[in-house]
């Protein structure tokens, strides 16, 4: 049992080495972000602002406008690469995230059918603060969906669970153009920019909901490291070394909605996040989903901070959406993980 073997090199001290080094790189890269931009504000205005001192103009640029966008581009790039994380043990699907799977889908639509739905206004404060549990419903769904197509004749292997995935994100996001279409298109102009994947921070009570669901979430898929180690092993493992494996399943799912949803609501489908993040990190640290899933987290924000910046600033002043710079990474890469495990391979 491989899994249980490397699970137990599991130290406080090293998660400890492993947390600071990902902090002190998150920190690193979102300073780099805060100050990249064609607008001309540098190191300077920003030393300047700490120091109580600055032009109007770089406050705004740098507190009002790119400190939001860095905080959400963390927030859920650490979301997104969490879920990713421990649906792949949960499901043992080294190919599954949020977006392959449709749990991305299933929250866009039911971000978008409450958001038509509050009273005409997509933009208020209340639909700000209330999209993020409906995106969760919409979550729900799709995973109910997954697990009962899939499971269909008793086969819910990796391939069957992927091809269902994608069928359901695809129905999702047709269903959430045919919203837009039969609502008042003029009123979601922004939409199609939102379906590729975009970082346009809420603001008051919407984005604190978000990072509370996020920290909520990321918290209890880490307290469940130790059980998604044993799952790793096989149900049958699992259960005779005392974990309730149906139980931690539905936990996992259950959070892995709940990040998935508040990531989505503000940010729209991005894709691949999960999928490769974990991946990368397993590949650094090992399986142990104690330390995986924080190290994920941590990781996953400074990745999706690195492809927003580069979106932000690769064709300024036009700006890109940063769910382009996802999928360009993120499609190879799944074709990769994909051919090496027809292969005989391990991803």
């Amino acid at each position: 049992m491989p899994a249980l073997r490397d699970a137990r090199r599991f130290t406080p001290a090293r998660a400890l080495r492993v947390g600071a080094g990902l902090s002190a790189l998150l920190l690193a890269v979102a300073a780099a972000s805060l100050l990249l931009g064609s607008s001309g504000v540098g190191w300077r205005d920003l030393v300047a602002i700490l120091t109580g001192g600055g032009s109007d103009e770089a406050r705004t640029i740098l507190a009002d406008v790119r400190l939001p966008r860095v905080l959400l581009a963390v927030v859920v790039g650490a979301a997104l690469s969490a879920a990713g994380g421990a649906l792949q043990s949960a499901l043992r699907n080294p190919l599954a995230d949020p977006y392959v799977l449709g749990l991305s889908g299933g929250a866009g639509l039911g971000a978008i059918l409450w958001s038509a739905l509050v009273a005409g206004a997509a933009d208020t404060a209340f639909a700000a603060a209330t999209r993020p549990a409906a995106a969760f419903a919409g979550a729900l769904l799709a995973v109910l969906g997954l697990l009962g197509l899939s499971g269909v004749r008793g086969r819910r292997g990796t391939e069957t669970m992927l091809l269902m995935g994608v069928v359901i994100n695809a129905t999702f996001i047709a269903l959430i153009l045919f919203v837009i279409t039969v609502a008042d298109i003029s009123r979601y102009q922004g939409v199609l920019y939102w379906l590729v994947g975009s970082l346009a921070p809420p603001s008051g009570a919407g984005l604190a909901i978000i990072y509370i669901c996020v920290a909520a979430g990321v918290a209890a898929l880490t307290l469940l490291g130790g059980h998604l180690n044993l799952m790793t092993a096989g149900e049958e493992t699992a259960e005779q070394l005392g974990s309730p494996v149906r139980r931690v399943r539905l936990l996992v799912i259950l959070a892995a909605c709940l990040v998935t949803a508040a990531a989505v609501s503000v940010s729209g489908l991005i894709g691949f996040v999960g999928l490769m993040v974990p991946h990368l990190a397993r590949i650094w640290l090992g399986p142990d989903n104690r330390l995986l899933i924080p190290a994920s987290a941590l990781l996953g924000g400074a990745i999706l901070t690195v492809a927003d910046t580069l979106a932000r600033v690769a064709f300024a002043p036009t700006q890109i959406p940063v769910g382009v710079i996802t999928a360009l990474a993120g499609g190879p890469c799944f074709l990769w993980l994909f051919s090496r495990r027809g292969a005989g391979g391990e991803p």
